[in-house]
């Protein structure tokens, strides 16, 4: 494709690639195809580890100094479930009333076109003149267990002298209009199982059985009692959730053995993963007794972009294309921008997030277009080139 290529024809030959992590199915390579005979120097970072799948990633960077711009995301998409429930095929992108369907329309494939498009533009009028370098990192592994992707490739890029000065994520950040909403954050989760063990036996006969579910309902009603915070300027307070508690009882004359719950807490700044652990460890260890065990996994730590001059330049590119001014939010789950924001400062900004995983997902063509504009405006502003 050329320079002045259509970012809805990108988006389509993206879509076009069943790239449902872990595998790639060339999606990568339509990227490099198209920045390659730019003057992009692409380079393929497959990762790999024991217990997880293989990955494919791609660096690419158009310079050699500095500053380095980077826009980032992901190719691979999750798997479409039952392919009769969508209207059309969903790796057969078809646009119909102005609307573009297909898997990876909405999270991320359209915003990654539009990377490349922009990019494009401003390559293509500047070229060796411009005052810095334009990147683009892209992982195969964001939708799984994101353990071969953008960590592995944020340290090669480290061992590799590659640096960033600021990085834009191209996930769906809009509630309802492109414009609406950039995210200058995003909230730490963790996920905590509990699990009581007791005696298993005869409802009529207590004594000589031990039930777990009191212990294990003390607990959860401590920690569901518990304000950790009233929330920050930029976040709301921080919120737990408990998501199961199961017993695995079949019938009603049984105390169970055991009893077991579920919980996740998604925290703001004023927290971490390892004082929120310490804090369920104690809990713990005074409701839910010896016998009883909690399992803590911290899936990504809260962080925080503060307003200023990467979040000015993005929002100035927003409304000097829709005429909004788009919201500084933290809100949603996580991103792979909690791994760059050890890096460099980052925001998130990319389309509407309405249909992101659903069944017929789906862009607005003018929207993918427009988005390609906002993204080519940013890496002017950034550049101070006209």
């Amino acid at each position: 494709m050329s320079t002045s290529a259509d970012a809805v024809e990108l988006s389509k030959a993206l879509i076009s690639r069943p790239s449902v992590t872990p595998v790639d199915e060339g999606a990568l390579g339509v990227l490099e195809d198209f920045l390659g005979p730019l003057g992009f120097t692409c380079t393929r970072l497959p990762f790999s580890e024991d217990g997880t799948p293989d990955v494919d990633n791609l660096y690419a960077r158009f310079g050699t100094k500095g500053p380095n711009f980077c826009f980032a995301g992901h190719t691979d998409v999750v798997p479409p479930g039952d392919v009769s429930d969508w209207a059309s095929n969903p790796f057969a992108p078809e646009v119909r009333g102005g609307v573009l369907y297909g898997r990876g329309a909405a999270d991320m494939k359209c915003a990654i076109a539009s990377f490349a498009v922009a990019a494009a533009r401003v390559v293509g009028e500047f070229g060796d003149r411009l005052p810095g370098s334009i990147s683009l990192l892209i992982t195969g592994d964001e939708e799984g267990p994101a353990i071969n992707g953008t960590i592995k490739m944020l340290d090669w890029m480290v061992e590799a002298g590659e640096t960033m000065e600021a990085s834009l994520v191209g996930e769906p950040t809009n509630p309802e209009t492109l414009g609406d909403m950039i995210k200058i954050g995003r909230r730490g989760s963790l996920n905590a199982t509990v699990t009581v063990e007791g005696t298993q036996g005869h409802v009529a006969y207590p004594a000589i059985a031990d039930n777990p579910v009191p212990r294990l309902l003390s607990f959860l009603k401590a920690v569901d009692d518990h304000v950790f915070d009233e929330g920050t300027e930029h976040f709301p307070p921080t919120n737990l959730e408990i998501t199961t508690i199961d017993v695995g009882n079949p019938t009603t004359n049984l105390i169970p053995a055991s009893a077991t719950a579920r919980l996740n807490i998604r925290f703001n700044d004023q927290h971490t993963g390892a004082s929120l652990t310490a804090y369920l460890q104690d809990l713990h260890s005074r409701h839910a007794g010896e016998s009883s065990r909690i399992d803590i996994s911290i899936s990504g730590e809260s962080f925080l972009t503060p307003p200023g001059q990467l979040s000015t330049i993005v929002a100035r590119a927003i409304e000097q294309a829709t005429g909004r001014q788009p919201e500084l939010s933290t809100t949603g789950g996580t991103s792979d921008a909690r791994f760059i924001k050890d890096h460099c400062p980052v925001v998130e900004f990319g389309l509407i997030n309405a249909t992101a995983h659903k069944v017929d997902e789906n862009a607005r063509v003018d929207d993918i277009r427009a988005l390609a504009d906002i993204y080519e405006m940013i890496l002017r502003n950034y550049f101070d080139v006209s």
